[in-house]
Order: structure tokens, then C-alpha cells, then sequence
């Protein structure tokens, strides 16, 4: 076999090497995605959203059961305000609760949601009105050293 076509039967392998790997990876990107083609809209209000955006998970009991659509800011209630994308196929009912969690210390952030016990369910521009925001690392820290200097502090006379 001569140089030429060695060299053409080598660029031909790595063209097919980036093209599986651009294959998985869209493959990767959409896993989950086919239940999530039927779907409808509902906001929640949170205080926090930390690093929530758009196109984030959301998850119940772990399960990719829709998708963060929009974000934006409520001037009148100032807090954020976050349009969930949610399966038709999963039904929630209009008393479940929603959070701004993260996966592992410094893992994305996403919203997790527990369905609650009423019979009705959220409808297409429903609100989910139980809501907790994020949790603030540096604010906890904050507050924990402020708890430990106040302990230690010597009473006053």
C-alpha cells in the first residue's frame, strides 16, 4: 500500500472517529427528551433561584419530568419567576411543592418537585405555589461563623 492512500484511509477513520463522537453526543444531550415532546406550561415564584437557567432539568424523585422554559423578574413581587416545561404524561397536583436543588456540591443546578395529595391537578398555566429557593452556600457559612463568634464572645457586664 503506498504513502497516498495510507494517508487517505487514515483521514477517512478519524472523519469517522469526530462523527460517532458528534453522534453520542447529541445522542447524550437529548437522553430523556422523547417524553418530554407533549407537555404544558406552569410558573413558581421563588425567592432565590441561584444559578437556575434556562433549559436546566427539571426532576421528580430523580426522573427528568421537564424542562426550565423561561425565567424572569417579578417587579411587583420582586422574586424570580420560572416557567416550567412539565410531561402531559405525568400528572401533578396543584398542592405540589417545588425547589431549586443541586446536583452534588457543585453540580447544576435544577428543579426538583413533589407532587402533593390533592385530586386536581396543575393545568396548563397553573402555579405551583409551594416553593423553596435556593440554598446560598456563602450565606450559610456567613451565618454559622456569626453563630460560632457570638458563643465565644465574652458576656457583656
Amino acid at each position: 500500500m503506498n504513502r497516498s492512500a495510507l494517508n487517505l484511509w487514515v483521514g477517512i477513520f478519524v472523519i469517522g472517529g469526530f462523527a460517532a463522537l458528534l453522534f453520542l453526543a447529541f445522542k447524550v444531550g437529548n437522553a430523556g427528551e422523547s417524553s418530554l415532546r407533549d407537555t404544558y406550561s406552569v410558573t413558581a415564584h421563588f425567592d432565590n433561584i441561584g444559578g437556575l437557567k434556562p433549559s436546566a432539568p427539571v426532576k421528580s424523585a430523580g426522573v427528568l419530568v421537564g424542562r426550565v422554559s423561561a425565567i424572569r423578574y417579578d417587579t411587583k413581587k420582586y422574586d424570580a419567576v420560572v416557567t416550567l416545561r412539565l410531561a402531559k404524561a405525568i400528572p401533578f397536583s396543584s398542592d405540589t411543592t417545588a425547589s431549586v436543588l443541586t446536583s452534588g456540591i457543585l453540580g447544576e443546578q435544577y428543579v426538583g418537585v413533589e407532587t402533593g395529595g390533592d385530586p386536581e391537578v396543575l393545568k396548563e398555566g397553573g402555579e405551583i405555589t409551594h416553593t423553596q429557593g435556593a440554598l446560598v452556600l456563602e450565606k450559610l457559612i456567613g451565618q454559622f461563623f456569626l453563630s460560632k463568634s457570638q458563643e465565644s464572645a465574652p458576656p457583656a457586664k
